[in-house]
C-alpha cells in the first residue's frame, strides 16, 4: 500500500469530504475527536500547520494520542480534553484563537447547535466551521443564519446506506438572508449546485414519504390527519426541490 492510500484510507468518505473543506494553511480544532485520525489526515497531508484534536471523554482522547504518536505527529497535533469548545485557548484576547478552523463532525444537530453557542465568541474568532450533523440538520441552518453566518459551502456523500450533508460557514458582519424550508431541510448550496447525491436521496424520501401516507390511509380508521398532514408536508417539500432539479 502507498504512503497517499495509506492516508486516505484513514477516514470514511464522509470525513474526507468534512478535510477536504478545511481551507489549506488554516489550523484547525477537531471537536469530538474519537480517533483522532482527522487531525493525523490535515497534519500528514499539510492542510493544517497545528491542529488540536479534543473531546470530553478520557477513552477517545487515549486513543487519539497513541494514534498521534504512532505516526510520529505529536509535534503538530496537541491532544486535550475539553466539553466542546470551552478549552480552546485565545492567542489574541477576544480576536483570536489557537485555530482558523472549528470542525464538529458525527454529533446529533441540538448537540452542535450547543457546543457553538456556548462558545460563541471563539467561534466567531476562528473564522471558519465545518459541521456534520447526524440529526436535525434543519435546526443547524436555521442556528447559523439567526447568529449571523454565511453558508459557503456544501457536500452530500451517501455511504453504508446513508446520507450524510457536510456544511462549511463563516461569521459576516452584513445582514443573512433567511433560507426557505427547502433550503432549510436540504441545504442551498445542494439546491443551486443541484448536487446528484441530494438528487437521489430527494428521491427515495419522496418515495419513503408516500409510501407511509398510502400505509397509513390503508390501515387507520381515521387516517391518523394530523401525522398525515405532516408526512404530506416533507412529501411535498421533497417533490418540489426535486423539480428543481
Amino acid at each position: 500500500m502507498t504512503m497517499e492510500n495509506e492516508k486516505s484510507n484513514l477516514l470514511s468518505k464522509r470525513m474526507l469530504s468534512v478535510v477536504k473543506m478545511v481551507t489549506p494553511g488554516n489550523r484547525a480544532a477537531d471537536i469530538g475527536c474519537d480517533h483522532g485520525f482527522v487531525s493525523i489526515y490535515l497534519a500528514q497531508n499539510h492542510i493544517s500547520p497545528t491542529v488540536i484534536a479534543m473531546d470530553i471523554n478520557d477513552g477517545p482522547l487515549l486513543r487519539a494520542k497513541e494514534h498521534v504518536e504512532s505516526y510520529g505527529l505529536s509535534e503538530y497535533i496537541t491532544v486535550r480534553k475539553s466539553d466542546g469548545i470551552t478549552e480552546l485557548q485565545w492567542t489574541i484576547p477576544g480576536q483570536r484563537t489557537e485555530a482558523d478552523t472549528l470542525i464538529i463532525a458525527g454529533m446529533g444537530g441540538r448537540l452542535i447547535n450547543r457546543i457553538l453557542s456556548d462558545s460563541m465568541d471563539k467561534v466567531k474568532a476562528a473564522g471558519e466551521i465545518i459541521l456534520q450533523p447526524q440529526s436535525e440538520i434543519f435546526l443547524v441552518r436555521k442556528f447559523l443564519i439567526e447568529h449571523g453566518f454565511q453558508i459557503t459551502m456544501e457536500d452530500m456523500v451517501y455511504e453504508e446506506d446513508k446520507y450524510y450533508q457536510i456544511i462549511k460557514a463563516v461569521p459576516v458582519n452584513e445582514q443573512v438572508s433567511d433560507l426557505s424550508e427547502a433550503e432549510l431541510y436540504f441545504g442551498p448550496c445542494l439546491i443551486a449546485e443541484r448536487n446528484q447525491v441530494l438528487y437521489q436521496y430527494l428521491i427515495r424520501e419522496a418515495k419513503k414519504f408516500k409510501s407511509i401516507i398510502d400505509n397509513i390511509r390503508g390501515n387507520s380508521e381515521n387516517h391518523q390527519k394530523e401525522s398525515i398532514s405532516s408526512l404530506q408536508r416533507k412529501w411535498k417539500l421533497a417533490e418540489e426541490t426535486l423539480n428543481l432539479f
